[in-house]
């Protein structure tokens, strides 16, 4: 069975990670969550048909599919190729100045079939990472910066109400320096997580070429040794600022052990000497900690005889890519589908879509001003966000031309038109409004009622009205029923009785006509 075909968003990442970042194949495919021979097959794919990044704007994702995969390629079977005597090899490397290139070149001279010099330097570090549990990382300046939750939290009472709240404190390390940077923040949620990568990127003014995160919910939506799934708006956060995303391996802390130490110096040279403090507010918190960071940071180091601050200026801060022109805003995706009216619920706020689109799965980007909606990768709708929850943004483009009659149509129009009629209508009209779910279907009760003045007259219409009122009525159906009985009889106004007849000889009377 084929396997499935990675969706085209994760195949613009591996053309964005490869030619801007300039990421090998192994850091690629650890970012995107899939094999490095996945990411070879779609690279060369891209450069057989001449495409690298930017993606032109005229390629959709349906377009791009159909130029990476309309020809039906095929992928050659590896040949079968000498296996070196890895054992030999890892004794011969204990030898002074025996490198891995000269046992290469030996290796290929009686074997002029086998592998390549990067392929042969891959399976020998695979197989030494199986002989010990664990191995001596080296991080290059400006490469890796790791980031984590400290398990400790911190008090912080509020002076009015003296309510406590528990803040959480974000931790994060450079690999090569080991500067280190703390935050207080109120949650462990998506916003606060990516709210404190964008202030460590300004703390360190410039931006690192990959994030070394743990499996946490808000970052990693399904925890893989293999395909890691990253959240959405954390890989778009990523994008925005030309890094890549490499979660750990589930359950391996020694994977990111330079923010596991990190974590471990920030309770004890940070939170430590707060204890016996007491904050009224997140910002004096942050304010304490950043006061205390900065300290840790200038302290020499033991092993090192120099501080974090120094060893940062003096190699990485050099190696870090720039920050972006603006900082990243919050996005939050969210996956929904369209209903029968054409709308989809953000926050319990309804936003329309193209009619076409009824019942469809919409992929909605949230930020703090505007709500865009996204079908298969094209964006069919932008709304400005609004807060008002239960009512409805609808673009009369998006409303099916049977709909759009009633565009005209709103609630002040409504009630202007039953006030010509009488305060019972009116106000029957208004509670129908209030009452129902959807705009549209409150708009035909009003207008069916209305209407019903062609019929009946205006005032039958109106005592009907008030005895709809009166029994608790909301529906045109119930109006309907009570004229067809008859039953607003009792609210008509009664007929004022005509005066007695003048009595007068002059006056000759109805018979004299007779």
């Amino acid at each position: 069975m084929p396997a499935e075909r990675l969706p085209m968003r994760q195949v613009r990442e591996v053309l964005r990670l490869k030619h801007v970042c300039g990421q090998s194949g192994h850091r690629i495919a650890a970012a995107v969550g899939v094999s490095r021979y996945t990411v070879a097959e779609y690279l060369r794919r891209a450069a057989v048909v001449g495409i690298t990044w930017p993606v032109p704007p005229e390629l959709d994702d349906a377009a791009l599919e159909r130029k990476l995969f309309a020809p039906p390629g095929f992928v050659a079977a590896e040949k079968l190729r000498p296996q070196p005597d890895w054992g030999r090899i890892h004794a011969e490397l204990r030898r002074p100045g025996v490198t891995l290139l000269l046992l290469w070149e030996e290796y290929r001279a009686e074997q002029p079939e086998g592998y390549g010099y990067s392929r042969f330097c891959d399976l020998y570090a695979a197989w030494r990472g199986r002989l010990s549990p664990t191995m001596r990382q080296t991080h290059p300046a400006g490469e890796r910066l790791f980031v984590d939750y400290a398990g400790q939290t911190v008090d912080v009472i509020d002076a009015i109400t003296g309510e406590v709240r528990a803040a959480h404190i974000f931790v994060a390390a450079l690999g090569a320096s080991n500067l280190t940077y703390a935050e207080a923040r109120w949650s462990e949620g998506l916003a606060d997580w990516l709210g404190c990568h964008v202030n460590v990127f300004a703390f360190l003014g410039g931006v690192p070429r990959q994030l070394i995160c743990d499996n946490l919910k808000a970052g990693v939506t399904a925890a893989c040794r293999y395909e890691p799934g990253i959240n959405r708006s954390y890989q778009e956060m990523a994008a925005h600022y030309g890094t890549a995303v490499v979660p750990t391996r589930v359950r391996k802390p020694r994977d990111k052990a330079k923010v596991e130490v990190a974590v471990q110096l920030v309770q004890r040279w940070v939170l430590a000497r707060l204890r016996h403090r007491r904050f009224s507010s997140l910002a004096e918190l942050n304010a304490a900690i950043r006061e205390l960071t900065d300290d840790l940071n200038a302290r020499p180091m033991r092993h090192l005889g120099s501080s974090r601050r120094a060893l940062f200026e003096a190699s990485e801060r050099a190696a870090l890519q720039p920050l972006p022109a603006e900082p990243y805003v919050y996005a939050e995706w969210r996956r929904c589908r369209a209903g029968i009216d054409y709308h989809v619920e953000i926050h319990g706020h309804w936003y329309s879509v193209p009619s076409r689109l009824v019942r469809e799965v919409i992929e909605a980007r949230i930020t703090e001003h505007t709500v865009e909606l996204f079908h298969h990768g094209v964006r069919v709708a932008s709304h400005v966000c609004s807060p008002l929850r239960g009512r409805h943004t609808t673009t009369p483009e998006h409303m099916p031309s049977a709909h759009r009659r009633y565009a005209d149509w709103t609630p002040a129009r409504l009630l202007r038109e039953a006030a010509g009629i009488g305060p019972s209508t009116t106000a029957l009209v208004e509670r129908i409004l209030h009452a129902k779910p959807h705009p549209e279907q409150g708009f035909r009760a009003c207008l069916g009622i209305l209407r019903l003045v062609r019929p009946w007259g205006t005032e039958r219409v109106e005592a009907a009205c008030q005895r709809g009122l009166d029994i608790g009525a909301r529906t045109y159906g119930s109006i309907v029923s009570i004229l067809r009985n008859n039953l607003d009889r009792a609210y008509r106004p009664q007929p004022v009785p005509d005066e007695p007849p003048v009595q007068h000889s002059n006056v000759r009377g109805g018979r004299y006509y007779h």
